[in-house]
C-alpha cells in the first residue's frame, strides 16, 4: 500500500484551519508547518497531527520545501487552509496514490468568492484553475521567490483529477484588494531583491494584456461586476508591484 502525506503551510489561519484540516483525515499522516503563527493555528492542528513544525520564512518557495521534507508519505497532497478536499475527491486521490504510473497529477479548483462560485476569469496570478497537487516525493521543488513561486516538476505527468477542489479564496471584494496589496509588496521585494527592472511602459502595458486575458479570453464578463473586478485587480498587480519598488524599495 502506498502512503498518502497532506501537507499544509499556515500563516495565522485560526479561522480556516479547523474546515481545512477536517477535509484530510483520509491520508496517512498531516504535516503543519506553522510560519510565524501568533494566533490559535497550533492548538487547532495539535487536534489532528502530531508532526507539526514551527519557523519563521521570509521566501514562500523555502518554507513549502521545508515542508515537502519533512513528509514522509509516497505521495504528498498540498493544500492551503482555505482550500477544502470534498468527500469524491477524497476517493479519487487514495485511488489515484494506488494506482498511477505517473509522478504528479494536476488538480482543478474550483474558486469561491464568499458563498459563491466564481468559475471565469481568473488567472494572472489571481485565483487558479487548477495546480500541481498531488505528486510523489521528489518530484517537485519550489523556486525562492516570495510570492507565486515558480515550480519544478520533473518525472511523468498524470491526468488531471476529475474533480475539484474548493478554494475559498475571497470572503469580499476588500478581501480581493487586500490581496491585492500584499502580492504586489511582495512581488516588489522579489524585483529588488534579484535586481529585476522591467521598465514602466512594460508594466502599463500589461495592465492591458492582463485585463484582456482574464476579461475577455476567461470569459470573466460572465460574472459581471466581480468579473470586472478579477480583471481589473489583475491588471494593476504587475504595475502596482513595478511601482513599489521603485519608488520605495530601489533605493534602501
Amino acid at each position: 500500500m502506498k502512503s498518502l502525506s497532506a501537507l499544509i503551510v499556515v500563516h495565522n489561519e485560526e479561522k480556516q484551519l479547523k474546515k481545512c484540516l477536517q477535509t484530510l483525515k483520509f491520508a496517512n499522516e498531516i504535516v503543519v508547518i506553522l510560519d510565524k503563527c501568533t494566533d490559535k493555528s497550533k492548538t487547532i492542528a495539535q487536534k489532528f497531527s502530531n508532526k507539526i513544525f514551527q519557523g519563521s520564512w521570509d521566501v514562500e518557495g523555502e518554507r513549502r520545501n521545508f515542508g515537502i521534507e519533512k513528509c514522509s508519505g509516497d505521495w504528498i497532497l498540498e493544500i492551503d487552509a482555505d482550500e477544502r478536499i470534498p468527500k469524491k475527491l477524497q476517493k479519487e486521490i487514495l485511488s489515484i496514490t494506488q494506482n498511477s504510473r505517473s509522478d504528479w497529477h494536476p488538480i482543478n479548483v474550483e474558486n469561491y468568492f464568499g458563498e459563491r462560485v466564481v468559475r471565469y476569469g481568473w488567472g494572472c496570478y489571481i485565483g487558479k484553475s487548477s495546480y500541481a497537487g498531488l505528486f510523489k516525493k521528489n518530484s517537485k521543488i519550489w523556486g525562492l521567490q516570495r510570492v507565486h513561486p515558480k515550480i519544478l516538476l520533473t518525472g511523468k505527468k498524470g491526468e488531471i483529477l476529475k474533480n475539484k477542489i474548493s478554494h475559498f479564496y475571497c470572503k469580499s471584494i476588500f478581501d480581493l484588494f487586500e490581496k491585492l496589496d500584499s502580492y504586489s509588496t511582495a512581488r516588489a521585494l522579489d524585483l529588488k531583491n534579484n535586481k529585476i527592472d522591467e521598465g514602466l511602459f512594460k508594466n502599463i502595458r500589461r495592465i492591458f494584456s492582463r485585463f484582456w486575458k482574464c476579461f475577455i479570453i476567461r470569459k470573466g464578463y460572465k460574472e459581471k461586476e466581480l468579473g470586472l473586478a478579477i480583471a481589473i485587480v489583475a491588471g494593476l498587480y504587475p504595475l502596482l508591484s513595478y511601482l513599489k519598488f521603485k519608488i520605495e524599495l530601489s533605493n534602501d
